[in-house]
């Protein structure tokens, strides 16, 4: 059986003028060669809310800084589960919708992990996505961004991080 930790997060979908979402390649240090993309934000700390949570993290890993109430409402929400560094995560986590112009990714607020398994990141559309063989997470991500650019909120949902 597997013992999982509980996490809390908060997540940013931040879309461009042109329909593209940013997205950072990492890898788990625990297994190198296992990469993927991923939407910029992380864990809450205890008593942050998760609007809180996605403006600090966006604020740490783009540079963009926004306050809480300029990210609105969480548009989507998910649990899942994963390992990363030896450790399996069950984390219920948020998603935020931000739309930006354009904007030059600032990673100096990376923290010691990030820098060692962050390896890059890359402005991708939903077809882009679709049409790629690389893994990223949430695995829907595609449909997410057709959904939250063309309509309002999606309701919570459930999920699983395949590993």
């Amino acid at each position: 059986m597997t013992t999982y930790h509980p996490r809390r997060a908060a997540r940013v979908l931040l879309v461009d003028a042109g329909g593209r979402v940013l997205l950072f390649e990492g890898s788990d240090p625990a297994r190198p060669g296992h990469r993927y993309w991923f939407t910029p934000g992380g864990g809450l700390h205890p008593e942050e809310t998760p609007a809180e949570g996605a403006a600090r993290e966006l604020a740490e890993e783009t540079g963009l800084r926004l306050a809480p109430a300029e990210l609105g409402e969480a548009v989507a929400a998910e649990t899942i589960e994963f390992p990363f560094d030896g450790v399996w995560y069950r984390q219920e986590q948020e998603f935020f919708l931000v739309r930006i112009s354009g904007w030059a990714v600032d990673t100096a607020g990376f923290d010691e992990i990030e820098r060692a398994s962050v390896h890059g990141h890359r402005w991708w559309t939903a077809a882009e996505l679709a049409a790629s063989t690389a893994r990223y997470y949430p695995a829907d991500l595609p449909d997410l961004l057709t959904r939250v650019l063309g309509a309002g909120p999606v309701p919570a949902g459930n999920g699983s991080l395949p590993c």
